[in-house]
């Protein structure tokens, strides 16, 4: 193989000729797929629908706050989203955890609240989380050690093995003795937010993908990350300056209307505005709007990516008066509630108060609930857990919700997604939704992305290196 230009570097196309490129979306598949072949010397023009970059991981403005649309995070172990940062220069806004650490309270007990830590030690796998586990006190000492034997038989397991998609992880945690309560308290835990599903609900294979990889693989690996500021600085503003560093046409507000071949075998992608020929075209878009654009005979069953499910995300957001909150986050227990983040200073917020974002993945039955009710719902419910809140005055409420917010990572959906290359010469297929290996989060997103350049320049004979190739 030959090597990668230098970053902005661009191949000398007398040599090896004009290629040209569009890339159909502008989410984190999209953008990872352009910046890849533009580094590699390709004239690339990326379109995208919406007045800004990032996907279904932005943000917008409400009064003096910056906004996410929901709470997004990733761990040391996303190599491929870390790469995505480097490229961009955004590492240093969306710094790591120096160790996984996890507050965890627990307001279902008779007893009253209780604090409980999900946190990591230095020692070699799996010793890493011993010390952690032991000390948990969500959990009984029975419950503890079920847990400990069912990671050992989560990591023989293999996640590519196309059996177990057909299976759900619900059933496999219940065959190796995990109690109602050790499901709750741990596996749904940290599988509702990874997956959007819980474990009933979820392919046995993608949840050992998050376990073993996340858990298993590196003492650091679970190591969590988060975006500093508000995500569209780093998924909009610095992706569009990479982007044009690079020589990428950047067009927002700009759909694929139509994609077909021309007769001298070129791609002609419709706009409405103009007709953009291509040799390559990155379809980097939803199932179903791919669905809409793919070209007859492109897939061998193009109704397949019609069976892929999606699941929702709401987010609660609450701007308090004062401070409720002393943790940068926490997950809670025997609540509504799941996970909270303290974005105050992401956001922008001045004056007195704090801001809370409430970030409930599987939310299938409150996502269409309407505000006043949720209103009712979680604020009693943030007093149980904070009792700083009780008495706080609310200076904001508002709730973001995304419907569709990722493909549903049911049993069965393997045989569904499919890989980044079609049977039409010259077009590919990214996003997170495709054969990644992973469920739907941002690392799949951009590997995906990695993977449909690196597949069209092969396809092109450019010289080319995956920027993944370490860490695949």
């Amino acid at each position: 193989m030959g090597e990668l230009p230098a970053r902005g570097e661009r191949v000398n196309d007398d040599v090896l000729g004009p290629s040209r490129a569009v890339v159909i979306g502008g989410g984190l598949a999209g953008v990872t797929a352009a910046l890849r072949l533009a580094d590699a010397g390709l004239d690339v023009t990326l379109l995208e629908g919406r007045p800004r970059l990032g996907g279904l991981a932005f943000s917008f403005r409400r009064g003096e706050l910056t906004v996410d649309n929901g709470q997004h995070v990733y761990l040391r172990c996303c190599t491929a989203y870390r790469w995505f940062l480097d490229r961009v220069d955004g590492a240093r806004l969306a710094p790591l955890q120096n160790r996984l650490d996890v507050p965890v309270l627990d307001v279902g007990r008779p007893a009253g609240p209780r604090l409980g830590r999900l946190r990591r030690n230095a020692l070699p796998v799996p010793l890493h989380l011993a010390a952690g586990l032991a000390g948990y006190p969500h959990l009984s000492l029975a419950e503890r050690t079920g847990v400990a034997r069912a990671a050992l038989a989560l990591g023989r397991l293999d996640p590519d093995d196309p059996a177990l998609d057909a299976e759900d992880f619900g059933s496999w945690l219940a065959r190796h003795g995990q109690s109602p309560r050790t499901i709750e308290a741990l596996w749904d835990l940290v599988g509702v937010a990874t997956l959007n599903a819980t474990a009933p609900n979820a392919s046995l294979g993608l949840a050992a993908k998050v376990f073993k990889t996340g858990l298993l693989s590196d003492p650091g690996a679970a190591d969590i990350g988060w975006a500093a500021v508000p995500l569209g600085d780093i998924h909009d503003t610095m992706s569009r300056k990479a982007l044009d560093s690079a020589g990428v046409r950047t067009e927002l507000r700009t759909k694929a209307q139509g994609l077909a071949r021309a007769e001298d075998g070129h791609w002609v992608v419709d706009t409405g505005a103009e007709r953009i020929e291509a040799d390559t075209v990155v379809l980097a878009v939803p199932q179903r709007e791919t669905h809409a654009l793919l070209p007859e005979g492109a897939l061998d069953a193009p109704d397949k990516l019609l069976e892929i499910g999606t699941s929702p995300i709401l987010n609660v957001h609450v701007v308090y008066d004062r401070k409720v909150l002393r943790r940068p986050f926490f997950a809670a227990l025997g609540s509504p509630v799941q996970w909270v983040f303290d974005r105050t200073e992401a956001s922008g917020l001045t004056g007195p108060g704090q801001y809370l974002a409430v970030s409930q993945s599987a939310a299938g039955d409150e996502i269409d609930l309407p505000v006043a009710e949720l209103r009712a719902r979680y604020l009693p419910e943030l007093e149980r857990l904070l009792p700083a809140a009780r008495g706080a005055g609310i200076r904001d409420f508002f709730v973001t919700r995304e419907r569709t917010a990722t493909f549903a990572p049911a049993p069965g959906v393997g045989r569904l997604r499919p890989g980044t290359l079609t049977r039409a010469p010259g077009l590919f297929l990214a996003g997170a939704w495709t054969a990644t290996g992973w469920p739907a989060t941002m690392e799949g997103a951009v590997r995906s992305g990695a993977s449909a350049a690196d597949a069209a320049l092969l396809a092109l004979g450019r010289p080319h290196e995956h920027p993944l190739q370490e860490a695949a």
